[in-house]
Parts: structure tokens; C-alpha cells; sequence
């Protein structure tokens, strides 16, 4: 039997002196433990699908009707103490006021209000209806026709003086086309300045469906 050098046993006591003097993993305390698996457990937890935002929708916008007439496809304002009736189904109700042409009227002891209305396709000047609903026994305008572009619209209007009644007399008158019809308006009124008001008010809430 060979015999082992003292080399050989001189490096297997160093090996086993470094394997000795090797230090040992820590062994977790119970406390980390369960801080690694709580850990563990919520991010393993799926998170929830993000809810898709509420679509917004428009909110309404406060419409009053009061002082509003709206018939024959067209609307347009009026003092709220005055109400119009179709003056052509009164004088004959088997041919009212249409779509093409008709004729309204609303009063009361400080107010009488007047509006025409007719086809007239491709017209573009309603200076023909200003003149057709002035009465030339009672009505005088001032003349100072104002004509003027309002919202794609031709608009002519002119104060007048009557003498339909004493207590109103006022006035004043305008016309305008819309679409394939053109419209006029009358007002007998107590001051001289009340109808250029009130026909400011009653246009800025006309429309024809355009």
C-alpha cells in the first residue's frame, strides 16, 4: 500500500477547516414569513378592470313658451299679455290661415298686434308685404325704412304714426322673408318708443324652420 504523502493530508485539512468555517444561510424568522407570503398573496390578487368613464351628454337648456307662438311652421314671439288668433279662420272658418299665406292678429287695452304672411318663392326684398299691411287711411310711416341683414334674413322696418284709435297712436312695422315666404308685422302702441322694442323681441325669437 502506497503511503500518502503529508502534502495530501495537509490540504484536506484546509478543505475542511474552509468548509467548517463556511457560514450558514439564515433561516427566516416566522414573522418575515408571513410578510412574504401576505406579500406574495396581493400581488398575485387580478386587479379590476378600469370602469369605462360615463359617456356626457348635453344637459337641456331651460326653453320657456310663454310668449311664444308657434302654428303654420314658424314661431315667433310676443308679449306675454297678449295671445294671437288666426283672424282669417274668424272671418271664415272653412278657410283658415295655411301654411302659403294667413293672417293674425293679438290686443288688448294697451297693445294690437298684426302679422301677415305669404308664398312668395325667390323674393328677396319684403318691402311689397311692409306696404301691403299698412293701411293707408289710418297708417303713416315716418319714413325712415331701416333695411338691414339679420340671421341670413332681409328685414325692413320703418316707425308709423295711426289714427285707428286715440288711445294707441303709435306704431311701427316691419318685414322680412324667411325660407320661401315673406312676413310682416304691425304694432299700435300708447308710446312712441314701445314698437321698435317689441319687434325686436318678436324677431329675436322667430325662426321658420330653417
Amino acid at each position: 500500500m502506497k503511503k500518502l504523502s503529508p502534502l495530501f493530508w495537509t490540504s484536506c485539512l484546509i478543505l475542511l477547516l474552509v468548509i467548517a468555517c463556511t457560514p450558514k444561510a439564515a433561516t427566516p424568522s416566522a414573522e418575515t414569513q408571513i410578510q412574504q407570503a401576505v406579500a406574495a398573496t396581493i400581488a398575485a390578487i387580478p386587479t379590476s378592470t378600469q370602469a369605462i368613464p360615463p359617456t356626457p351628454y348635453p344637459s337641456p337648456t331651460p326653453f320657456s313658451l310663454a310668449g311664444l307662438f308657434c302654428e303654420y311652421q314658424f314661431c315667433l314671439g310676443h308679449p306675454v299679455d297678449v295671445s294671437f288668433f288666426d283672424v282669417s279662420a274668424q272671418q271664415n272658418p272653412a278657410s283658415p290661415s295655411t301654411y302659403s299665406q294667413g293672417l293674425l292678429a293679438a290686443f288688448n287695452g294697451n297693445l294690437f298686434i298684426q302679422v301677415i304672411w305669404q308664398i312668395a318663392p325667390g323674393t328677396s326684398d319684403p318691402k311689397f308685404l311692409f306696404d301691403t299691411l299698412l293701411d293707408p287711411s289710418i297708417d303713416t310711416p315716418a319714413n325712415n325704412l331701416e333695411v338691414f341683414l339679420l340671421r341670413n334674413m332681409n328685414v325692413v322696418y320703418d316707425n308709423i304714426a295711426t289714427t285707428a284709435t286715440p288711445a294707441l297712436p303709435y306704431g311701427g312695422a316691419g318685414a322680412w322673408t324667411c325660407g320661401d315666404r315673406a312676413f310682416a308685422w304691425k304694432v299700435y302702441a300708447p308710446q312712441a318708443d314701445t314698437a321698435r322694442a317689441l319687434f325686436d323681441d318678436m324677431f329675436n325669437r322667430f325662426t321658420c324652420g330653417q
